[in-house]
């Protein structure tokens, strides 16, 4: 009595996403890909085919084309010069924000006045960016103090005693 025996063992197959041939050691399941990104890529496409095939509620694609909406903000700045201000010269527009990206306001009180010269007063000494407009700081300052000292009050100015 003769009894043969075939035992076939699966050495390589071919990658399902590009061709190329795939070793197989023998253990475990054999590997359909030749690597873990054509294995993604064929599940994308798989994954897409079946949301394709769904209605739109179900997350299928849609039939509609694409929206966008878009929203738009334009900002129109204005500057009002009042005549017989700053003795005619022209002043730099206020920025709308800080270099901070807060908006710019100026101080509300004395108080917020007083701090705020220290800060500048503080910049200007410690802060080299500051050094090549110290003369022009000095003399916005100068201007700044023959009004606080005068008694005539310019228009749009209250006097010390109203408010």
């Amino acid at each position: 009595m003769e009894e043969a025996t075939v035992r076939e063992q699966l050495v390589e197959r071919s990658c399902a996403w590009c061709g190329e041939p795939v070793a197989y050691s023998g253990r475990g399941r054999p590997p359909r890909f030749c690597s873990p990104v054509h294995r993604r890529r064929a599940w994308e496409v798989r994954s897409a085919e079946e949301r394709a095939g769904r209605p739109v509620s179900e997350g299928g694609r849609s039939t509609e084309p694409v929206r966008e909406i878009v929203q738009r903000t334009e900002t129109l700045v204005r500057t009002r010069v009042v005549p017989g201000s700053v003795e005619g010269r022209q002043q730099a527009p206020r920025p709308a924000q800080r270099l901070s990206g807060q908006p710019y306001t100026l101080p509300e009180d004395a108080v917020e006045w007083i701090e705020a010269l220290a800060v500048l007063r503080r910049e200007a000494v410690t802060n080299p960016r500051v050094a090549p407009f110290r003369e022009h700081i000095a003399n916005a300052c100068e201007r700044t103090l023959e009004a606080l000292r005068s008694d005539a009050t310019g228009p749009g100015e209250d006097s010390p005693g109203e408010s």
